[in-house]
Formats: C-alpha cells, sequence, structure tokens
C-alpha cells in the first residue's frame, strides 16, 4: 500500500510561507483576504479546507510547489473548478491551475494540445468551423483535464467510447517534482493510469489529445410535461434499442425550483426531457427522434443544426457553483417496470428532494473493449443513471440522500458494470468505477509515479 505524506509530519510545522519564496502564482493561507473563495468548489456544498492555496502561474510553479511538499511533508491536489470535489482534498495545498489555458489545434493532424485551467467549453469554441469534434461531456465549464482522469463521459461515446480513450499524451509533475511528457511509448503503465484512473498519479498540466472528423452535428432538447414521463420514457426506450452509434440521447426528470433568476416558463416546474446529439444527416436524425416527438406534448424542440463551439447548449447544464448531492449508477434494462419505478420515485416533485433524474444511453463503444489501453475502457452497461438534489439549505441533504437511495435501489446491483470516475459521488468508493485487478495495478502504477504520497486526487486509492 502507498504511504501517504501525513500533513502533521516531522518534528516542526511546515512553514507555509515559504510557498510565496518559490512561485510567481499567488499565495493564500487561513486568514488571508480571499482564501475561503479561492479555496471553495464549484460544488458548494463540498467544504474543502485546504491548508494553502496557490494559483500557479504556469508549470514552473508546480515543479515548485510539487518538490517543496516533498521536502516539508505536505500533500499537494490540483483542481482547476472543483465540479468532482470531495473532502479528500482537507489539509492539501491546493493548486489552482486556471492560469494554465493554453490551446492549441492542429486540424491537420486531428489533435489538440491543452492545459489543465481550459474548459471543455473553451476548447470547443477552438474547434468551430474545422470540422472536428472532441469527446465533450454535458457541461462546458467543466477542465478537459479533470474530465479525462477521470473516464469521461461524452455525448459521442457510442461511436468513439469514453473521453479518455482520446489521451494521447500528458505533461506531468510526479511526486520527486520532475516535469516530463509521457505517452504510450515512454511511460506506457503511467499513461494507461492516466485514462480514467484519477489525478492520484501526479499534477498533469497539459494534454494532448485525439480529435475527430464529423462534417455534420446536430442536436437539441425536447421538452414534455411531468405527467407524460412514462409514455415519453418508453418512446425513450424504443429509440435507443438498436440506434446508430451516432445518435445519443438522455433523458431527464428536472424538477427546477422556483427561484427569480429563472424563465417564467420553467420557474417552479416539473418536465420530462430528452437530449439529443446525431452525427449524420438532419433528414435521417429526424427521422430517428421522431418517436420521441410522436410521445406526448412538445413543449419545446430545439434539435436542428449545431456548431461544435455551442455543443454545452445541447444539455444546457448550469455553469455557476451550487450545492448539491450526487449519485451515479448503471441501469441493466429499460423495460416498462423499470420505466414504472422510475417515474414512482422521480416523477412527483412532492415525493422526491431530487432536482435531476438523468438517464443517459451508453451502449455501442462505450460498452466494449477498445482502444487504448486505459485503467477505464468500458462501461458494460446499456445505460447511466446520474442524479442530484440542490441542497440549497442544510435541511434538504438527508432527504436527497433518502431520494438517491431511492435510485439507486430501482437501478439494483450492478454486477460486472462500471461508471466512470467523473460520475462517482462525494463518499462513494472505487468499487463502481474500477474491478480489484485494476485497483491493483493503479496502486502499483501510484507506488512508482509517487513513492512518498505527496500527489493526492479526489478519489484516493488508498
Amino acid at each position: 500500500m502507498t504511504q501517504t505524506a501525513d500533513p502533521m509530519a516531522g518534528t516542526t510545522e511546515p512553514d507555509l510561507t515559504s510557498l510565496r519564496a518559490v512561485v510567481r502564482g499567488r499565495v493564500l493561507l487561513p486568514g488571508d483576504d480571499g482564501f475561503a473563495d479561492a479555496s471553495r468548489a464549484w460544488n458548494v456544498a463540498v467544504a474543502q479546507r485546504p491548508r494553502a492555496v496557490v494559483e500557479v502561474d504556469d508549470a514552473q510553479d508546480v515543479v515548485a510547489v510539487v518538490r517543496l511538499a516533498r521536502e516539508q511533508g505536505l500533500v499537494v491536489s490540483a483542481q482547476p473548478g472543483g465540479h468532482g470535489a470531495t473532502t479528500a482534498l482537507d489539509g492539501t495545498v491546493l493548486l489552482r491551475t486556471t492560469a494554465l489555458d493554453a490551446i492549441a489545434v492542429d486540424p491537420a493532424a486531428r489533435i489538440a494540445r491543452v492545459g489543465a485551467g481550459v474548459k471543455w467549453g473553451q476548447l470547443l469554441a477552438a474547434l468551430d468551423g474545422t470540422g472536428l469534434v472532441a469527446m465533450a461531456g454535458s457541461n462546458p465549464d467543466v477542465s478537459v483535464v479533470g474530465y479525462l482522469l477521470g473516464g469521461g463521459l461524452p455525448w459521442f461515446g457510442r461511436r468513439y467510447g469514453l473521453g479518455c480513450r482520446s489521451l494521447r499524451a500528458a505533461r506531468i509533475v510526479g511526486g520527486d517534482g520532475t516535469l516530463r511528457w509521457v505517452d504510450d511509448a515512454s511511460d506506457p503503465e503511467l499513461l494507461w493510469a492516466l485514462r480514467g484512473g484519477g489525478g492520484e498519479f501526479g499534477v498533469v498540466t497539459e494534454v494532448e489529445i485525439d480529435l475527430y472528423p464529423e462534417p455534420e452535428l446536430h442536436g437539441g432538447k425536447l421538452m414534455f410535461p411531468i405527467a407524460e414521463a412514462a409514455a415519453v420514457l418508453q418512446a425513450f426506450a424504443q429509440v435507443t434499442q438498436g440506434a446508430p452509434d451516432g445518435l445519443t440521447c438522455w433523458a431527464s426528470f428536472m424538477h427546477f425550483p422556483p427561484l427569480p433568476d429563472l424563465p417564467e416558463p420553467i420557474r417552479g416546474g416539473s418536465f420530462v426531457t430528452v437530449d439529443v446529439t446525431w452525427l449524420g444527416a438532419a433528414s435521417e436524425g429526424a427521422g430517428l427522434i421522431a418517436p420521441l416527438r410522436r410521445a406526448g406534448t412538445v413543449l419545446s424542440d430545439s434539435f436542428g443544426p449545431v456548431s461544435i463551439g455551442r455543443l454545452g447548449e445541447v444539455a444546457a447544464e448550469p455553469t455557476t457553483p451550487m450545492p448539491f448531492i450526487d449519485w451515479g449508477g448503471v441501469l441493466p434494462r429499460l423495460d416498462p417496470t423499470t420505466i414504472e419505478r422510475l417515474v414512482g420515485v422521480a416523477g412527483n416533485r412532492g415525493r422526491t428532494a431530487l432536482t435531476v433524474l438523468q438517464v443517459r444511453h451508453a451502449g455501442g463503444a462505450l460498452s466494449t473493449a477498445g482502444g487504448p489501453p486505459a485503467a477505464m475502457t468500458e462501461l458494460g452497461a446499456e445505460y447511466v443513471v446520474f442524479a442530484f438534489g440542490v441542497a440549497a439549505v442544510p435541511a434538504l441533504a438527508d432527504p436527497i440522500r433518502a431520494s438517491l437511495r431511492d435510485v439507486a435501489q430501482v437501478c439494483g446491483p450492478a454486477g460486472t458494470a462500471r461508471i466512470p470516475l467523473t460520475l462517482l459521488g462525494p463518499g462513494s468508493d472505487r468499487t463502481s468505477v474500477h474491478d480489484p485487478a485494476t485497483v491493483a495495478r493503479l496502486r502499483a502504477v501510484k507506488r512508482a509515479a509517487d513513492p512518498q504520497g505527496v500527489i493526492r486526487g479526489n478519489h484516493p486509492l488508498d
């Protein structure tokens, strides 16, 4: 087992002020103005308590912090924004990598290089007009690097597989403070671990990823009254069974809070929606989703041509920080009985504390092994479920957790199916993500890359 560095090790307390002498970026310690804001995660329900926050200017700042941490018995974590935050980062020196924002796209080679601070929305905007797509997920505010290290469940995964399959190379600062590029030739075992194994193996400052030619992209959201949820999910099951790999559909129960900044049509309302992307001709896509459009009363329908830079508008997920409690799992089947049970747990806002319950169609390349060697290769399930509730006040936390348990009961045992780390909620363990043999192999890579346990990710291996 890896020996994790103890922040309190040694006979004297580490001198955290010495961080200011070794980096160009801003260093914030508890009690400093701005420390609370700098240490806050995107999921503000997770109260992070780092020992220090360093807003790095460049990769050399990362090197300097890791080397100082190694000398003084400190632990380092990296976090651009904190969408996947957990309390595992408590007591660490928290690196904010927002300034590492370089983007370089090579359309001819179909490759992009992006820094650790780059969000998906920024990279997708840079791809506009190239005819290329990247393996982005639903939210444009999520960082590219964090998403890839966590496996990533992309819009186009049914054709190309999990997001981490597109990782070609990574520039990483190891536990010894050495900065280097790794790829399948120079360090295949480390790159295997970085593809879906999490952020335990070093601080990744930059990645090189594959891009894919897709000249025709369509997408949009169909919205129906919540009372028609059963009929819509039945149509969703019909459309997804045997769907071509270019079609991706995600069905959601959505209960909007009565907040004044929400527009009147949805403020305080409940709906069932289906988000769709299609890689292909418009007429063929319209034919594929026709059963959805006939399933109920279509309140809104935005399906149509969409540029890759506007991909984030399809799911239209929030990009401002919020307090939420979430859970991810797999759904082996979507038969009439399962649909009835899902409607029972999430179809009536008076009986659920959930804000969203989403069923994502997987299958295709997401459910089959392939691509480069990776710690996360396939899901092994036809559907993936993601659910969360917004804990606007502390009293909502327990009802949300109870509602999430209801969802987990509907899904049943996962068996050999897996979810990516990006869907693993706080407090969950890696048994939902990696089998025991993969965990053992990841621990061996951790021992080789970071024997002193200087680096810690959101989901530690030990």
